[in-house]
């Protein structure tokens, strides 16, 4: 019996392969659990349709990604910190700083995102990487951190 899978089935499929199983359990277990449906013409047509609708989501996220790119490519950041004898600084600017900066010029990004986690704790020019989309597009925002008067 062939199958069009409605989301991942362990040691069977991925959500959308339509996969050979036995009879019993493709009506037993995967169908009356609407894990899966029959593989009919119907069900191939709502399959290939879905299909285009997700790729053409995916392409539309990927362009906004690079969007975004570009435009945290033209950006600088600055930031204060306290520092001591000898340009030693007190504190770091951590990513949650970052996003929070980025926000007020409407710019949403998720901080679990930023490739480089690290706090910055030096004085100067530092380039932090985020992970725009699936690590396909990788944006850089330049953050400069300078003392406090």
């Amino acid at each position: 019996m062939k199958v069009i899978l409605l989301s991942d089935v362990k040691k069977v499929g991925k959500k959308g392969d339509m996969v050979e199983v036995s009879d019993g359990y493709g009506r037993n277990f995967l169908i009356r659990q609407h894990l899966a449906v029959a593989a009919t013409e119907r069900s191939k047509e709502i399959l290939a349709n879905q299909q285009h609708e997700q790729a053409l989501e995916e392409a539309a996220l990927e362009a906004k990604a690079k969007e975004i790119k570009t435009e945290l490519e033209g950006l600088t950041l600055e930031f204060k910190v306290k520092t001591g004898a000898g340009g030693r600084v007190f504190g770091s600017v951590s990513t949650k700083q970052i996003v929070e900066e980025l926000r007020k010029k409407n710019i949403n990004l998720d901080k679990r995102k930023f490739i480089d986690t690290d706090a910055i704790s030096s004085l100067g020019i530092t380039y932090v990487k985020v992970d725009l989309y699936r690590n396909q597009v990788i944006g850089s925002i330049k953050v400069h951190v300078s003392e406090q008067q």
